[in-house]
């Protein structure tokens, strides 16, 4: 295992950087407030084994914001899934690394995902078939706030609360903006906690982008015995660069020459 230290971190940042950098891609700030959590989940939580990416007794990860998936990609050539040197064909014609996570290109992508508001419904699916089957591994499934405005986010919380599925695990990624502005101000979802516990989960909060207190509050898992399990994960969006952070427009913007060597300045 590889340590979990912000010195660390920051070095994973700027691998992430440099991949959509060279792609001009997008949803840098997406990417940026949620790769930390993906780290400590692959690093020190979950069951899952680069050798063998598809060991039946693993634990599942589905990317349900699949528009941050260049920082899942990053995550996982670092844990060696597949080559870091093939991070630079991200988001190219043909490359088995598209802009949103997509099944069947490389190890370690479990779902396609990319509509938003559809992760949690699988994640809840792969859950009660392990319970059925007498199957110890978990689902996490790592949604951003924005789409937690969506029905079948809750659709799917109600679903899994009603089954008792204490090996269903959300991980919201509050961040507190998306697209065209802030989550409040489009469509509040305060007191956010509250309305999961109402739904019949086990909830706690932390600070998303605390590297021990993502792992300590993930080592507690259930956070409720018999009740599905929701990390309310305070982020800020483009966390680790000054002029992204808070910012939504680095949701939609790629960077310059300029943006990007000011970028890797600031986390060197």
């Amino acid at each position: 295992m590889k340590p979990t230290n912000d010195k660390f971190l920051k070095e994973i940042r700027k691998k992430l950087l440099a991949v959509l950098y060279e792609a001009k891609a997008a949803h840098i700030g997406s990417c940026l407030s949620c790769v930390d959590l993906i780290y400590v989940l692959y690093n020190k939580i979950m069951r899952i084994d680069p050798r063998n990416p598809l060991d039946g007794d693993r634990d599942r990860f589905i990317l349900s914001k699949g528009h941050a998936v260049a920082a899942l990609y990053t995550v996982l050539a670092d844990m060696g899934f597949f080559p870091e040197s093939d991070l630079k064909n991200y988001y190219r014609d043909g490359s088995d690394l598209p802009g949103h996570a997509t099944r069947g290109t490389v190890p370690g992508v479990e779902v396609s995902t990319g509509a938003l508001g559809h992760g949690l419904s699988v994640g809840a699916g792969m859950a009660l078939a392990a319970k059925r089957d007498g199957k110890e591994w978990r689902a996490f499934v790592l949604c951003g706030d924005g789409e937690t405005e969506t029905g079948s986010m809750w659709e799917a919380a109600l679903f899994a609360g009603h089954h008792r599925l204490d090996n269903l695990v959300a991980i919201i990624d509050y961040n507190k903006l998306q697209c065209f502005g802030s989550v409040n101000e489009i469509l509040d979802l305060s007191p956010l906690a509250e309305k999961w516990k109402s739904f019949g989960w086990g909830a706690r909060e932390i600070d998303g982008n605390n590297l021990s207190e993502a792992e300590s509050a993930l080592r507690a898992l259930p956070f409720e015995k018999g009740k599905p399990s929701v990390l309310i994960a305070n982020t800020v969006k483009g966390k680790g660069v000054s002029y992204m952070e808070n910012n939504f427009v680095w949701h939609l913007f790629n960077m310059s020459k300029e943006q990007y060597d000011l970028a890797i300045k600031e986390l060197s």
